[in-house]
């Protein structure tokens, strides 16, 4: 799919102001002045670049999962190690390779954002997504303990993870840890414990809106909370079935969009879910998300 073909849809980065607002101000200060305001505005827009996880296509080899996730207009693609006996990261260890990877990324315009190795671990496939370029590897973290003992297990979690981030150095790659339910970061004290504590860039958080919810935090102040160290967001809600959605279930995800682009959020929304439906009805459900997450969008720069 050609670029000019993609939804990529650009969504004011801080305080967004009405269109009136802004005519009043450009009718106000005269042509230039607007032409002036309009240009530096320009420069202060967020774009969202939209991917989705392979594994929404487990059923499918991995060549024909990027395929449909193409075809749907996604910019890039995150590839699943076996959780639920998703084949498609051991396959291109086994068969396809990172070069294999990289040949059927280009071939069909979207590029390689993650690959997400809950099963597995990252150091197996550490080297595999360096020869790909980089790009993150999204994995879990500890369980959470008692609340007087954060700082404390966070520093000891962090500190388990130096081998880890070093090897994402050597292979140009980040390393983003998902806020399980039960876990140390499904909280925001939990959240601002790890951007306290958190000792590199190479790690930061993959931000799961569906066990958020779970445990009643705000979807907006986490991501304010997590800040810069927002590496992946998942665009997933609590619900059943395909009402795991964006688009599908109740929540508003307008919310969610504005706070990325105050974050100044650079990465990729991940429309996501699990148990997925057959291909076909997958697809389906993943366009009506897409559209959905675009109108989001345009409700956030009114």
């Amino acid at each position: 799919m050609k670029d000019e073909q993609r939804p990529r849809i650009p969504v004011s980065r801080r305080g967004f102001l009405s269109s009136a607002a802004a005519g009043a101000v450009a009718a106000a200060t005269g042509p230039l002045a607007g032409r002036a305001d309009e240009e530096a505005g320009k420069k202060n827009r967020w774009e969202m670049r939209l991917s989705t996880s392979t594994i929404q296509f487990s059923s499918l080899p991995v060549e024909e999962a990027i395929a449909r996730i193409a075809g749907l207009g996604f910019d890039a693609v995150d590839v699943w190690s076996a959780h639920a006996g998703c084949p498609h990261l051991d396959d291109v260890a086994n068969r396809l390779g990172a070069q294999g990877l990289v040949k059927c990324c280009k071939e069909n315009g979207v590029q390689l954002y993650a690959f997400s190795v809950y099963h597995g671990g990252y150091p197996r496939y550490a080297e595999l997504l360096g020869k790909a370029g980089g790009g993150v590897a999204v994995r879990g973290a500890a369980r959470a303990g008692k609340p007087s003992e954060l700082a404390a297990r966070m520093k000891k979690f962090l500190e388990g993870l130096k081998p880890d981030i070093e090897l994402a150095g050597k292979h140009n790659s980040f390393i983003a840890l998902e806020n399980h339910g039960g876990n140390i970061l499904n909280s925001l004290a939990g959240l601002k414990a790890f951007v306290d504590h958190n000792p590199s860039k190479r790690l930061g958080i993959a931000l799961a809106p569906y066990h958020l919810q779970g445990a009643g935090v705000s979807v907006p102040e986490a991501i304010r909370t997590v800040g810069e160290s927002l590496l992946f967001f998942y665009a997933w809600q609590r619900g059943k079935g395909l009402q795991q959605l964006p688009g599908h279930g109740p929540a508003d995800c307008t919310p969610w969009l504005a706070a990325l682009a105050e974050a100044g959020y650079a990465r990729y929304v991940n429309p996501f879910m699990h148990h997925e439906p057959p291909p076909d009805e997958m697809a389906k459900a993943l366009k009506k998300s897409r559209d959905y997450l675009m109108e989001c969008c345009r409700k956030a720069a009114v």
